[in-house]
């Protein structure tokens, strides 16, 4: 019996904690949640003095710009009022002076009228005398004085027509100098030496047999697509590119520095060295051209600019082509400008008037004419197109924008410096130029002067008169043009002088 009581008591225990379990969880759970509620408010409380501080902290900031602003406002202000105030008085002082200036003129006035009117008095009483002592009467003595002025009048102006003429050339003439050398004096450009070969200096001697190949697959195959000529000749560690293609020749030296640079030279490697370099040659093209074009200031069709670019690895006589049109436009606008003109076609032909050049290799003709055609087929006027193709005297010029570019191009090739020659071409030229004027049997001696630029030419007196001598002049110069190539012009002088010789015993 007392087991079954012992164990119905453990059974009201069981109950009793079943029962109290869930009201001590509830209990604690309040309590941890009034916890956590007493905590977010002393949080909230922490983060509203946080705001509240950072607040008054920018509300300070701010009242403290602001009344920086204002000062520096003030003071503005006040410097202004000070400026105003200075000028107030500049104008009160102004405006005294002027009514100064009012009550002199009112003056003078005054005393210009009395003036006047006392000389029409002396002036009708000298009339008087003039015509009792003349014995004419006005009218009379008014159409005597106009026949000796009208007489005297026409030396007078002849005399000075004559003289404004005189001063006309004089001044004209000075102005052409002074537009030419300010065009020169502006325009100073360095130039390289032309070339036709270019040399690549090799690492060392064995790299000559590896360029060649077996057989000389090599060499052969890197001719066959760059369209130059590898000359391996006895010089040590250079290998020579000779081609007259400018473009061509930049590409086979840039595929074959790389190819001296990798080591690894055999066909598949070639092909695929010089396609890259003529990426990177297009590349430069037309970079060239879009600089040329932005330092001249014009715009130009994409077509146009590849082509000009094209002309950075083109040289005549020493003269890099693209630095010689920009040049070109240079002189040509600053000319424009002198002579009050619209500059803008100027320049614009100035860049692009040989720019058939660029195809010269590839288009036969005059490159005056090339370039005079590509320009047209790309919508350029017809001022444009015109001084392009007379540049040259292909055509004959039709605007005074076309003269310009004659003009411009003239300066830019012959003045001192811009073109340079190798010495023997050099010489060559100066003796073509008195071998030519020496073959005319009237000619006793003939000189190059101002290195080319010049022939004088000695005449046999007995043979010729001065008629003849005019006549020769021409001749000599029109087969200078025909038979001769040079850059700039040729001035040609012929001297006919005759002498008599006796002597006093």
């Amino acid at each position: 019996m007392h087991e079954a009581l012992l164990f119905a008591l453990v059974a009201v225990l069981a109950f009793l904690a079943g029962l109290a379990l869930p009201l001590l969880r509830g209990h604690f759970r309040r309590r941890a949640l009034q916890a956590q509620i007493e905590e977010a408010k002393r949080e909230a409380e922490r983060l509203r003095q946080e705001a509240l501080l950072s607040a008054q902290k920018e509300i300070q900031e701010m009242r403290a710009r602001e009344e920086q602003r204002l000062r520096r406002w003030e003071a503005e202000l006040t410097q202004l009022e000070e400026r105003l105030r200075q000028r107030e008085d500049r104008l009160g002082k102004k405006s005294h002076y002027l009514e100064m200036v009012e009550d002199a003129l009112r003056r003078d006035e005054a005393e210009l009228e009395r003036l006047i009117e006392m000389g029409q008095k002396l002036l009708a009483e000298e009339r008087e005398l003039l015509e009792r002592l003349s014995g004419f009467t006005q009218e009379e003595a008014k159409e005597y004085l106009l026949k000796l002025v009208e007489a005297e009048s026409e030396r007078y102006f002849a005399k000075k027509i004559a003289e404004v003429e005189r001063r006309t050339r004089q001044e004209a003439e000075r102005r052409a100098r002074r537009i030419l050398a300010d065009a020169l004096q502006r325009l100073a450009l360095d130039y390289v030496e032309e070339a036709t070969v270019t040399a690549v200096p090799l690492p060392s001697e064995e790299y000559k047999g590896r360029i060649i190949g077996r057989d000389g697959r090599n060499i052969r195959t890197f001719e066959a697509l760059t369209g130059v000529e590898v000359l391996v000749d006895d010089t040590p560690e250079v290998v020579v590119l000779s081609s007259f293609h400018p473009i061509r020749r930049e590409v086979a030296r840039l595929a074959l520095e790389r190819l001296l640079e990798d080591g690894r030279i055999h066909p598949a490697r070639i092909e695929e060295m010089v396609r890259k370099a003529k990426d990177q040659v297009e590349a430069v093209i037309r970079e060239q051209g879009e600089k040329a074009a932005m330092e001249v200031g014009v715009e130009l069709p994409d077509e146009l600019i590849q082509l000009l670019g094209r002309l950075h690895f083109r040289q005549s006589y020493g003269q890099n082509q693209l630095r010689h049109a920009v040049e070109v436009s240079f002189i040509a606008r600053m000319l424009a400008e002198e002579l009050g003109i619209d500059p803008r076609p100027a320049k614009r032909a100035g860049l692009l008037h040989d720019i058939g050049k660029a195809l010269d290799h590839e288009v036969e003709g005059p490159h005056a004419l090339i370039g005079a055609d590509l320009v047209k087929r790309y919508g350029e006027p017809w001022p444009i197109v015109n001084a392009i193709a007379a540049h040259h005297g292909q055509v004959e010029p039709a605007t005074i924008t076309a003269v310009l570019i004659q003009a411009a191009d003239a300066l830019s090739a012959a003045r001192p410096g811009a073109r340079v020659e190798t010495y023997e071409r050099y010489i060559q030229r100066l003796a073509d130029l008195e071998k030519l004027a020496r073959a005319y049997p009237q000619v006793k001696e003939a000189y190059a002067l101002q290195a080319g630029r010049e022939v004088r030419v000695i005449l046999r007196p007995e043979k010729t008169t001065d008629e003849m001598a005019a006549k020769l002049a021409y001749d000599i110069a029109r087969r200078i043009e025909e038979e001769l190539q040079y850059p700039g012009e040729i001035k040609v002088t012929v001297i006919r002088q005759t002498q008599y010789t006796e002597t006093a015993r």
